[in-house]
């Protein structure tokens, strides 16, 4: 479900699913640029910020890719969704995105942490859908 509005908007929210799997993204644009929060679950915060600049892929230079650094605060696991977003983000907007992802719920299964991955994937498309359509 996107918040997004008309074009020309500075901010665009997505959010997939309810309760304690409930994951929310805010993106908004600093000039070029791209600035993301990603959080959810039972617990939102910042666990790690992965930074990504489009690039020409080193596979084939007629098509961007991106390179990335990411920080990731002790005791947490959410680079991975931080550097996939900046990297998706990145490449597909040609600009600098910076994400910050902070995703937490008490005791998760295996499978639920699968439907936070999933979800937070889901809410990288909707925001580039949205600034590329908005």
């Amino acid at each position: 479900m996107s918040e997004s509005a008309a074009a020309g908007q500075a901010v665009v929210r997505v959010t997939h699913g309810r309760g304690r799997l409930r994951v929310w993204a805010v993106a908004t644009r600093a000039g070029r640029d791209l600035c993301v929060v990603i959080a959810g679950g039972s617990e939102p915060h910042v666990g790690a910020v992965a930074v990504a600049q489009a690039r020409p892929s080193l596979a084939d230079a007629a098509r961007t890719s991106a390179t990335s650094s990411v920080l990731t605060l002790l005791g947490h696991k959410d680079d991975a969704i931080a550097r996939a977003a900046a990297e998706r983000l990145a490449a597909a907007l040609g600009c600098t995105a910076v994400v910050s992802a902070g995703l937490h719920v008490d005791a998760a299964t295996d499978a639920e942490l699968e439907v936070l991955q999933m979800r937070a994937q889901r809410c990288v498309e909707d925001l580039l859908a949205a600034l590329t359509n908005g």
